[in-house]
């Protein structure tokens, strides 16, 4: 990908329906569909979903491919309008869930959005998405996702500008690079996910494992709801419970899917999880 005469002349240009009324996006020869990964939270015995988060999946030749291996070779003159457009698909597809109750967390890049006016342009464009496809501000989580942010001040004007619109702030990859306790401080999140890498690695020493139930407690301290993230085995999960996180997230939980798929409402049952080998799990999508 060579620059942006690979880019449609709008983000509405980008845009196709299907005949059931799932949108994909075209960009560059590749055909950009919405996934969306539950989210849960525990309610007594069992874990009950509370949100999904929209993540892109970028088809080629009707193949998929590594998003981050797509998202590299992005221009970076054509990075803001990608990112608008896959945060467009996300939201226009929420309704294809069929849960109209569920948040929806969708990515910010500070890379791709380091401009304030390009930002502000943005939120405007994206506010009167959502007034057109009517869905409530306050269902949905902007989640900062990038470790190293060009300019720690746009980003506390985006969270500001957010909050405004109704909108909660997440902060993504925290204990991976800048994502500490001070951008914490800086930009007051509602929720705080932990690193997916950084959780696992401490689940593997449980020397180490024992220390992420302060950590989890010092994040809530600041008014923070804490996402544990990357949850793929009993054991894993079994720490998380156990360190009191919020919310919950993870391929032994539920699979990212795409954009259409059935969604089934029902809880998933904590001690059938704690008790499974990993794979015999009830999963939400299907």
């Amino acid at each position: 990908m060579n620059g942006s005469d690979l880019r449609p002349a709008s983000i509405e240009d980008a845009i196709h329906v299907d005949e059931i009324g799932i949108e994909t996006g075209l960009y560059g020869g590749f055909r950009l569909k919405t996934n969306y990964q539950p989210i849960y939270q525990r309610v007594g015995r069992s874990l009950l979903p509370v949100a999904v988060e929209g993540l892109v999946a970028p088809y080629r030749d009707g193949v998929v491919v590594d998003s981050r291996a797509f998202f590299e070779k992005v221009p970076a003159t054509d990075r803001l309008f990608v990112e608008s457009l896959c945060r467009c698909l996300h939201l226009r597809n929420h309704h294809n869930v069929r849960v109209p109750s569920l948040r929806l967390y969708f990515n910010y890049d500070p890379r791709a959005n380091a401009d304030l006016d390009a930002t502000l342009r943005e939120i405007r464009t994206m506010a009167g998405c959502l007034v057109e496809i009517g869905l409530d501000p306050r269902l949905l989580v902007c989640e900062i996702t990038e470790a190293i942010a060009l300019d720690e001040f746009t980003l506390v004007a985006v969270a500001e500008i957010m909050r405004a619109l109704g909108i909660r702030i997440a902060v993504g990859n925290f204990g991976a690079g800048r994502s500490t306790y001070e951008r914490i401080a800086r930009i007051l999140p509602d929720i705080v996910k932990v690193d997916g890498d950084l959780f696992r690695s401490l689940c593997r020493d449980p020397a180490a494992a024992r220390l992420f139930g302060p950590l989890v407690q010092t994040i809530r301290r600041t008014g923070a709801e804490v996402l544990a993230e990357g949850i793929e085995t009993p054991a894993q999960l079994r720490i998380a419970v156990d360190a009191k996180v919020d919310l919950l997230q993870g391929h032994l939980l539920g699979r990212p899917a795409l954009a259409g798929t059935i969604f089934r409402e029902e809880a998933l049952p904590l001690d059938r999880l704690l008790s499974s080998n990993g794979d015999n799990v009830i999963h939400l999508f299907g």
